[in-house]
């Protein structure tokens, strides 16, 4: 049934297509930038009310919530992936905070807490940006798209405080996750030419060159990646097209954690590259 429905949705935008491709590409793209999930709960409200402090932070009269766990080492910003929020963090928050790490994670575009009624990790980069100025982190930790936009956030932007980057499970580029995504709908080549279409005149630039891959050679940053061998969100030929262009990163590849990357292993290794 999962893999049914995108289908069927797939074949009514297809039909739209058929009469308005322009329009269709439009619904699509829409379709594909509204989160179904990732707001917060009551399980997950209870721990972030363990932060020291929840402040709320503002790009182009968009909120961005953020939470902060004080400590005296240094500062360390956590971006979270699609359909998620800052509480996806608490193990590794715990962790961090134990250790003595100032931690700061915020929610992206239309999660958790942020506003915007629709997320890319371009806008999600101006987030970060946002709160980056405000926090001066040295040292990033993203999981999956979250860790595309840091890398976008860290190409396009002029801070110069960033000293390490963690990536977990992160995509290579945005063509991969829209290839994916055209074919788990079954879109038509009409539509998904004119998703294309669309993505460069509403970014400026065609889906290709959104690339984790291409723009991780040139952030002067030292880098760690995780990523499991089994993921079936983000294929683990992404991790080895980051790591070949990543000049001055480390692969840790993983099996049977999946795409989260939960566990003690995955913290420890994190805890292991921030002491570096």
């Amino acid at each position: 049934m999962k893999t049914l429905i995108p289908k069927l949705v797939g074949a009514l935008i297809n039909c739209i297509g058929f009469f308005n491709a322009s329009y269709a590409s439009k619904l699509a793209l829409k379709l594909f930038s509204k989160p179904r999930r990732g707001q917060l709960t009551p399980h997950i409200n209870l721990f972030l009310e363990t932060a020291t402090s929840k402040t709320t932070l503002h790009y182009d009269k968009l909120p961005i919530q953020t939470y902060q766990w004080e400590g005296n080492k240094e500062t360390v910003l956590l971006a979270h992936g699609w359909e998620s929020n800052s509480g996806r963090w608490r193990d590794k928050i715990q962790k961090l905070h134990k250790e003595g790490y100032n931690v700061i994670a915020l929610d992206g575009p239309a999660h958790g807490g942020s506003g915007s009624a629709t997320f890319n990790a371009i806008l999600y980069s101006e987030f970060i940006n946002v709160v980056s100025e405000r926090f001066k982190p040295t040292a990033f930790i993203g999981h999956s798209v979250g860790g595309m936009a840091l890398v976008v956030f860290l190409k396009k932007q002029t801070y110069a405080d960033g000293k390490k980057l963690v990536l977990l499970g992160a995509p290579s580029g945005f063509k991969g996750i829209m290839k994916r995504y055209k074919e788990m709908m079954g879109y038509s080549q009409n539509v998904s030419e004119g998703i294309d279409r669309y993505i460069e005149l509403k970014f400026g630039h065609p889906p290709h060159y959104f690339s984790t891959a291409d723009f991780a050679k040139d952030i002067d940053i030292k880098g760690l990646l995780i990523h499991d061998k089994r993921d079936r969100i983000i294929p683990y030929q992404d991790a080895l097209d980051i790591n070949a262009q990543f000049k001055n990163a480390q692969l840790i590849s993983t099996e049977g954690l999946g795409h989260s990357l939960k566990g003690d292993f995955v913290s420890d290794e994190l805890i292991k590259f921030l002491r570096q």
